[in-house]
């Protein structure tokens, strides 16, 4: 009788913690399936640069953000430079399709703030996420 007990004690913790995805506050496991549709790069003056990224099957904002970033840390790299400021982004979906369009200052040395990248670290870490670049 005793170990019945222990079983089912051990059966009633185990079902409470048990949660489905949504119940517990997390968005659903569905499969990551993004394609990435192209960069378009504009140099705006000197050391600012404007990033255009297109994609679809995108989970959120987040998604086409780092696509946007990756382009811009692997062109930092091509013009020679190491580093990058992110200044802003605008992000826009219509109809399952993720448009991206942010502003870099791209520089040789560390800039100034807290929103910067170190593209080397950048790239590789793009490359690793399977999140293509320029």
């Amino acid at each position: 009788m005793r170990v019945q007990v222990i079983l089912t004690a051990g059966l009633l913790l185990a079902a409470c913690g048990e949660k489905e995805p949504e119940a517990a506050g997390l968005a659903s496991a569905a499969p990551f399936s993004p394609v990435y549709e192209g960069v378009e790069t504009r140099l705006l003056d000197g050391d600012l640069v404007s990033f255009s990224v297109t994609m679809t099957g995108a989970r959120g904002a987040e998604d086409v953000t780092r696509y946007a970033e990756c382009a811009a840390a692997q062109y930092t790299l091509i013009r020679g430079y190491g580093f990058a400021r992110h200044l802003r982004t605008v992000v826009d979906e219509t109809a399952g399709k993720w448009r991206a369009d942010a502003v870099y200052t791209i520089s040789p040395a560390l800039p100034e703030g807290s929103r910067t990248i170190d593209a080397e670290v950048t790239v590789a870490d793009c490359g690793i996420s399977g999140i293509p670049t320029v």
